[in-house]
This record gives structure tokens, sequence and C-alpha cells, in this order.
């Protein structure tokens, strides 16, 4: 986690640009790749094929693999978090330098960030961690939007 913490800000507290994102990550700069991560910035909680429309009015042309590949690579590399509420398809998100949780509309499926109800990152506390290092929990709280209940 702490590699993300680092992207995520530069000396002069400027966060850094994509590119110098990318870059930091190893990963070679293309117009696919800015598109793509320019779309999950604009686009929170939206899916491959939201992203992929997004994309492609942007750059023109471009398969809904290569977007399929790049979100994984960029997950990877924790450029972006990837986030599947149970019955929902994968979506992204830039938000990877907090350990933040989700709220879901089970009518319509408007997702919200949540910040991390207690403490520092894990935000939870695991009963028994089994030998592990837990950098991370992941809650998702589930409810009905004022526009779903009326």
């Amino acid at each position: 986690m702490a590699e993300a913490l680092d992207r995520k800000t530069v000396d002069d507290g400027v966060p850094p640009s994509v590119e110098q994102q990318l870059r930091s990550c190893g990963l070679q700069v293309t117009a696919q790749r800015l598109a793509v991560m320019e779309a999950v910035i604009a686009t929170p909680h939206a899916t491959t094929e939201e992203l992929t429309e997004v994309v492609r009015e942007k750059i023109g042309t471009i398969s809904r693999q290569a977007v399929y590949d790049t979100l994984g690579v960029f997950a990877d590399k924790r450029l972006i978090r990837r986030i599947q509420p149970t019955g929902s398809a994968a979506r992204y998100e830039d938000r990877v330098d907090d350990n933040h949780h989700h709220l879901v509309c089970r009518g319509c499926g408007l997702i919200f960030d949540i910040d991390c109800a207690v403490g520092s990152a894990p935000c939870l506390t695991a009963d028994d961690d089994h030998g592990y290092e837990i950098d991370e929990a992941e809650v998702v709280y589930w409810g009905r939007c004022p526009d779903c209940r009326a």
C-alpha cells in the first residue's frame, strides 16, 4: 500500500500526472493507457463496458479486450482498485490511497465511497488473523437510495 501512497503525492503536495503515475509503475505511456486511466478518474465505480465507451469517445477505436487488459494491469500495479459488489459487474476507481468502503443501492446500483469508520487501514481488526499480515478490509454497506425508496 505504501507504493500507492507514494504515487499519489509528489514533493510539493501536487498530485502526480497520469503520465507520472504510469511511469512510476514502470509502464510505458500510451494513448490507450492514458485514456483508460483518465476514464477511471472521470467516472469512478464505472464498469468495463462504461469505461470502454468513455475511452472510445476520447480516442476512437479500442477493443473491449484492450480495456479489460489495461484495467487488469492497472489493478495489479495498484494504480486503480477493482471492486465487485455481490451481483454486480466489476467496477473500477482510482481511490487507492486509503482503505475506504462502499455504499451500494439495492435498487439502482448507485455506489458511494464511505470513509473508514474507525482508525487507520485496515479499519477492522480480525479476531484471528491466522498468521496473515492484513493490509486491507473490505466492507460493503447495502441499502436503498432516496430515489429508489420513493
